[in-house]
């Protein structure tokens, strides 16, 4: 640059900034990373782009132990600075929060910094019923039921606005799902197992967002968690659970649009890969799925409950506010292969070695 040019406000500051000056008295410049006052003298760390839920509220719809991805998720949001209330399966209500009370979950509550994860409030949570009436009057006055007031989908929504307000929240998480024929083939299913498990498994995600959006504040994120049987045959995962998947994908396209134009909301769904939690152990030897997975992946490491968790808090935060309508695959890349690495090395024996194998 010639000395004779002059300098725009824009080129000036991004010079500054490169040089580690402040473009002009007051405003800080930054420097990899550190914040420089107006006298050049180093401040602080400036900070850095992150995910921050600071004084937000989340409430994630099932979590009932501390081994599923539910509870993983609540963990990162509350580690990024959200609040966190919870809707627990009523029979299971009993038992998780007295588990709680008792301390049995303190090193699963425990974060990085040492402090402990906190409930704001558990729910107890029926999402195959809409609303009050829709639950069986002997249901309702059964043991685990009649302790709690409304346990349906409406009937928690109604609570929470009394508990926090009109819009008390800022993100919703839909992490429940249940098939009661799903060792059953397709072939063998009832009618009744199908449509329970669409139901439970899909149906409920739309019946969240009808009854949450109006309490979520604009620009809100609802996050769904799905699998790769809505796309991919998976045998032994049956009993209709993978049309209810590939539902709840389909929905979450669907619900993107509607939920997006009526409130501004964001919808979103996360395809997790298999991960050996106490409700997957009802679909079989869940480690042989696992093993299997990581031995044809591109990442071959298993796949956490945490990454799943901060893959939730990222579609939780801002960074992702451009991102709706989407199903994001969390299975380290196991959904983009299409031939085993076993066969590849039979393969590789008779042509050669193929790119990009170690």
């Amino acid at each position: 640059m010639h000395g004779s040019e002059l300098l725009g406000s824009g080129d000036l500051a991004r010079c500054c900034c490169l040089m580690g000056w402040a473009p002009w008295p007051g405003v800080p410049a930054i420097r990899h990373g550190r914040s420089i006052d107006s006298a050049g003298i180093l401040v602080k760390d400036a900070p850095m782009l992150g995910i921050d839920l600071k004084g937000k509220r989340a409430f994630i719809a099932g979590v009932a132990d501390d081994g599923g991805f539910g509870f993983a998720i609540a963990k990162c949001l509350y580690e990024a600075g959200a609040t966190v209330c919870v809707g627990t399966w009523p029979p299971a209500y009993g038992v998780f929060t007295k588990l709680l009370e008792k301390g049995k979950f303190d090193e699963s509550l425990t974060l990085r910094d040492g402090s402990k994860m906190e409930f704001e409030k558990i729910y107890a949570l029926d999402a195959d019923y809409d609303t009050l009436e829709d639950i069986p009057e002997e249901l309702r006055e059964s043991r685990r039921y009649k302790q709690h007031n409304d346990v349906s989908i409406a009937g928690v929504a109604a609570e929470m606005k009394k508990d926090f307000g009109d819009t008390p929240l800022d993100m919703v998480v839909h992490s429940l799902a249940n098939g009661p024929e799903v060792k059953k083939p397709l072939l063998e299913t009832s009618r009744k197992g199908y449509l329970a498990a669409v139901g439970v498994s899909a149906y409920s995600y739309a019946s969240l967002v009808s009854h949450f959006g109006s309490l979520v504040k604009p620009g809100g994120s609802f996050v769904a968690l799905s699998y790769m049987a809505a796309a991919r045959v998976i045998p032994f995962y049956g009993g209709g659970m993978s049309s209810a998947k590939a539902a709840l994908e389909s929905d979450t396209r669907v619900l993107a649009y509607e939920a997006g134009r009526k409130w501004g909301h964001r919808v979103n769904s996360i395809s997790a890969g298999p991960y050996n939690s106490r409700a997957a152990g009802a679909i079989g030897p869940m480690q042989l799925m696992i093993d299997y997975a990581s031995k044809n992946s591109p990442l071959t490491s298993e796949l956490t409950a945490e990454e799943v968790g901060t893959s939730t808090a990222f579609l939780c935060s801002s960074l992702s506010s451009g991102i709706t309508g989407t199903v994001m695959y969390v299975d380290k890349g196991y959904h983009t292969m299409g031939m085993t690495v076993e066969l590849a090395d039979e393969i590789s024996a008779v042509v050669g070695p193929s790119h990009g194998r170690g």
